[in-house]
């Protein structure tokens, strides 16, 4: 786990490593979530980079013998 430090301002600096390992770079947005006692940030991709992501999804849903 990694700690970082609130500042006056109430900012906080994303550690490198995270960064790169989510691929978040300078300008991106970045949603903001509390769930009980904590906060969760999830970074919002570019829907171009979204295109094909679910190529591998099984869209297959089985049906009883008796349903169309």
């Amino acid at each position: 786990m990694i700690a970082v430090t609130v500042s006056p301002k109430f900012q906080i600096v994303i550690p490198k490593e995270v960064r790169e390992s989510m691929g978040i770079v300078s300008g991106q947005n970045i949603q903001m979530l509390t769930y009980r006692n904590r906060i969760e940030l999830i970074p919002i991709k570019p829907m171009k980079k979204m295109k094909g992501f679910l190529k591998r999804l099984d869209a297959e849903v089985k049906r009883d013998k008796d349903r169309i």
